[in-house]
Formats: structure tokens, C-alpha cells, sequence
């Protein structure tokens, strides 16, 4: 049983009377972000810190980065169920969260360690972007 079937239910319909998807922006608010993190910003670094409940192998986890976003896979472990299930708060199963970062960054340069369920990754501020102006040669037509 889905705890959030019923606020699901609820946003279904909202999107379909005001069109579109209504409640993307309040998304938060209806299911917190899985897992969570805390994201701490130094001169020239990032340090993010990821719950991981449950997870020891680090093989359970997969952290990817693109320039400026940061993504992380995983699977979290059921709780051992037993009885009728009467409320449930503990997230558990798949998870696929994509995190905006404040700018881009290193991605031959990325640390992540993961202790009794709590992961810290370490991430640098890209300082040579790319992203330079190109000269563009011009041709000159004659008449």
C-alpha cells in the first residue's frame, strides 16, 4: 500500500482540472525528496551529505555527475514486514534523485564515501569551463 495513494489521487485530478501537471512545483511538499541531503558550499567546493538508510555496500549506490547536476540511484532495503501494515514513513525500494547544483563542476574530480548509511560526497568547482568564446571567421562575398 502506497501511503501517498491518496494525495496522488488528489493531485491526478487537480492536474486534469487546471490542466498540465498543476502540482510539479509543490511535488516536494506531497513526497519528500528520497533520499535526503544536506549540501554545504566552501570558496571553491561542494560537500553533500546523502542519508542512506540501510545501505553498508557501496555497490547499492550509484552517484553520476554531469556539469552541474548531480544524480544518485540506489536501492533501499524493504523493513521486514510482519503484520497488517497500519502506517509507513520509512521510504524503501528504488530510488533515482537528479540534485541541481550551484554551479558546474569537476567531474574528474569527484569523493564519495559512504559510512553507516550516511554518505558524504565531495565535489569542485569546474574553473576552466568550456563554454569559451569562439572566434568565427568571416568570409567576405564579392559582388
Amino acid at each position: 500500500m502506497d501511503p501517498f495513494q491518496h494525495m496522488n489521487d488528489w493531485k491526478n485530478n487537480l492536474d486534469h482540472f487546471f490542466g498540465g501537471n498543476f502540482w510539479d512545483d509543490f511535488e516536494h511538499m506531497i513526497k519528500p525528496p528520497i533520499p535526503a541531503i544536506n549540501m554545504y558550499e566552501l570558496d571553491s567546493e561542494l560537500i553533500i551529505y546523502v542519508n542512506l538508510p540501510g545501505i553498508k555496500d557501496r555497490k547499492q549506490v550509484n552517484v553520476f555527475v554531469d556539469h552541474n547536476v548531480l544524480e544518485l540511484k540506489g536501492s533501499l532495503f524493504p523493513v521486514e514486514q510482519s503484520g497488517k501494515l497500519i502506517k509507513q514513513e520509512i521510504m524503501q525500494g528504488d530510488f533515482s534523485r537528479q540534485i541541481d547544483l550551484p554551479f558546474a563542476v569537476r567531474e574528474d574530480r569527484v569523493t564519495a564515501h559512504l559510512k553507516q548509511g550516511l554518505m558524504t560526497i565531495h565535489l569542485y568547482r569546474l574553473v576552466n569551463d568550456r563554454k569559451k568564446k569562439r572566434v568565427i571567421d568571416i568570409e567576405e562575398f564579392e559582388d
